[in-house]
């Protein structure tokens, strides 16, 4: 048996996997451009725009507002909404806590209903018992480029008078039955941060169906502040933020635009032939479960531990994956989000407790037990970077280590200590 890298052995892999971003000449040129016109803002230019009109191409809707980052892009559906202060939105607790503070900002109160323990979405029973007389809209959260149960969600909000919205800020061109992640509900949100599939550094954009609800929502990324028509000479028509997205920006996005269906195609073959590979070779780890009329775009790659096989703890597990060369965490964010202080203790603005305080809102508190299945993941899971430029070597010394991992922890004796 191969000594394991952690306790002396010879490690897996020595030299660091591709962390590059498919940006370069086109990239350049277009930013080129902007510098050479003078023109930096998107009050004037052209790109912002054209990126947007782009994007909305790309996932075959009409509007995109474009923003500064996932979580204004986030911001900018609900300011479309214009909901009431104490309106609740139904969502998920394992994301990054921008997908709860545009909920916060607008005065709403963000209801965490548990997820599916195969494919992390959300789950629709669970979401059906948190409705109240409150809530006014669902937001899908599609965990690590995996979009799922989104004909259930459909329904649910269909039957309640609800709003169903999608951040797809890790779930770039992923498929559901052969629709685009983030045009099934009523608006899309995508984050651009450098990690994603397509990035512009930071940024966001917004995709609508609805004319009235992308007007307001392009207003609401602008200060509320007509550029044109009418309503110009008013300005300011309501409190809304500005969140306008550099043409530099803008310049990269467009350029990122035309590359990302190939990006996405280079980063399935490898989360698809990294999924087939553990299937066949690698015993005890489970590998992410993608449902047949899904289309995953791994922007990570979760696994998690047969417990009856591998009995270590995940952390240790992980520990050993790192040892070996593996750049793996473990966790992912640790806990759910309603379990950290800004949502458990409700620390927002100021002395109060804002939205939570609201004469308006229902009074409640979070809880260790609100999401068992939520809870469970997070104390398993363990994710592996995925990246457009692997090779087959990159991917072979992936399965290499998780099989000397694995076979190291099923056979030695010492794998009932964790």
């Amino acid at each position: 048996m191969q000594e394991l890298a952690i306790h002396g052995g010879k490690k897996t892999r020595t030299r660091p996997f591709p962390n590059k971003k498919d940006v370069g000449i086109e990239e350049l040129k277009e930013v080129a451009e902007v510098i050479w016109s003078g023109q930096l803002n998107r009050v004037g230019g052209t790109k912002v725009s054209n990126f947007e009109k782009e994007f909305a191409k790309l996932y075959g809707v009409e509007y995109a507002v474009a923003s500064t980052s996932g979580t204004a892009s986030i911001h900018v559906a609900l300011g479309a909404l214009n909901l009431d202060p104490g309106s609740e939105v139904i969502t998920g607790p394992i994301s990054d806590m921008g997908s709860i503070i545009p909920i916060l900002y607008q005065g709403l109160i963000p209801i965490f209903a548990d997820v599916d323990p195969k494919t992390y979405a959300l789950d629709p029973e669970d979401v059906e018992r948190k409705i109240s007389e409150k809530t006014k809209a669902i937001m899908a959260i599609h965990l690590f480029g995996l979009a799922d149960k989104l004909d259930e969600l459909r329904k649910i909000a269909k039957e309640y008078n609800l709003y169903l919205i999608e951040d797809t800020s890790q779930a770039h061109l992923a498929e559901y039955k052969d629709k685009l992640a983030g045009t099934i509900g009523d608006i899309g949100c995508f984050s651009l941060q450098q990690s994603k599939q397509m990035t512009t550094g930071d940024g966001g954009m917004t995709i609508f169906k609805d004319k009235e609800l992308y007007e307001r929502g392009s207003l609401f990324a602008d200060k509320a502040w007509p550029r044109s028509g009418n309503l110009a000479d008013r300005g300011y028509l309501f409190l809304a933020m500005n969140y306008r997205m550099t043409e530099l920006q803008g310049a990269v996005g467009l350029a990122q635009v035309k590359k990302i269906r190939n990006i996405v195609e280079r980063r399935r073959k490898v989360g698809e032939k990294l999924v087939k590979m553990i299937k066949e070779e690698v015993e005890g780890v489970i590998p992410p479960h993608v449902p047949s009329y899904c289309k995953h775009s791994f922007w990570l790659f979760p696994i998690t531990l047969d417990e009856e096989k591998i009995k270590i703890a995940p952390e240790v597990f992980n520990e050993a994956l790192n040892a070996e060369g593996i750049p793996s965490s473990f966790g992912y964010i640790k806990k759910p989000l309603y379990l950290y202080p800004v949502l458990k203790e409700k620390i927002t603005f100021g002395r109060s407790h804002y939205p939570f305080d609201l004469p308006e809102a229902r009074k409640l508190e979070y809880k260790e037990g609100d999401c068992p299945n939520a809870e469970k993941l997070l104390k398993k899971v363990i994710t592996i970077p995925v990246n457009e430029f692997y090779e087959d070597e990159d991917i072979e010394d992936i399965i290499k280590a998780l099989k000397k991992v694995s076979n190291y922890y099923i056979k030695n004796k010492l794998n009932n200590l964790s």
